[in-house]
């Protein structure tokens, strides 16, 4: 089992995960364009994927989609609020399958098990994908880590999670109103280096490889912030083991295998 970033960030986000003889993206929130060429860079013939899982319905997730499936009519995994709010905006094509938050299916050989997640969508979720007993968490957009996200979240191989703000960062930056920072740091806003540090610590283990860490505000975060912080955590708990990467908005990371 595989996955790359594509893109994270403000800008668009999009990833996408090989396992169990297939292929999944994940989010399709770059341009159509770029969805294609950053497949292909990583090796992926857009025609080749299985599926498509939607985290939920903001632009920076499905920005390419309405293109991207008529280019490449597959099926799109969502849950039916958030569909029916993207197909509403004139994204259509493809074959639309519909899941509930906390419900597992598979896709072929590959297990997908959903959570519900805090952010101001209409039915935002998360994913724990599977393949023969190695398990990768995704974990974007979510203002607040509830107990019930944690436990679909232990016993992982590798995760991906946005690390959004570092809260000083935030508290300091004067492009920003008031009200938007509100917003930020609400329970549905973004998750901060420290939330995201506490669910590490909680959810590490001597199996877990790989923390992948995504839409870093270009503002109000820098990758060696939370680096140094999940470095020191995990040096703390036993784990500096584990291996740690900060994907970026401009070009897709390299695989990270499990």
């Amino acid at each position: 089992m595989r996955f790359a970033v594509l893109g994270s960030g403000s800008g668009g986000n999009a990833a996408v995960v090989e396992g169990g003889g297939l292929r999944l993206m994940i989010d399709a929130g770059l341009s159509a364009k770029q969805l294609s060429l950053r497949l292909k860079q990583v090796g992926v013939d857009p025609a080749s994927l299985d599926g498509i899982l939607i985290t939920h319905e903001h632009g920076d997730h499905v920005r390419g989609l309405k293109i991207f499936l008529k280019q490449n009519p597959v099926p799109v995994y969502t849950t039916a609020a958030t569909a029916r709010v993207v197909r509403e905006s004139g994204i259509e094509g493809g074959t639309w399958k519909f899941f509930e938050a906390g419900q597992k299916f598979a896709v072929g050989g590959l297990a997908v098990e959903t959570f519900a997640i805090q952010h101001d969508a209409v039915d935002p979720v998360g994913f724990v994908l599977g393949d023969s007993g190695q398990r990768l968490g995704f974990l974007s957009d979510a203002g607040f880590v509830t107990r019930s996200m944690t436990e679909r979240l232990r016993g992982l191989a590798g995760i991906f999670v946005e690390a959004n703000y570092d809260e000083g960062l935030l508290e300091a930056d004067y492009k920003r109103p008031w009200s938007i920072k509100q917003r930020i740091s609400s329970r549905h806003g973004h998750l901060s280096n420290g939330q995201v540090t506490d669910l590490i610590r909680d959810i590490s283990h001597p199996a877990l490889g790989r923390i992948v860490l995504g839409h870093l505000s270009s503002d109000c975060n820098k990758p060696e912030i939370i680096l140094a912080q999940l470095r020191t955590c995990l040096a703390e708990i036993g784990h500096s083991h584990v291996g740690l990467h900060c994907a970026c908005q401009d070009e897709p990371s390299g695989w990270f295998e499990f």
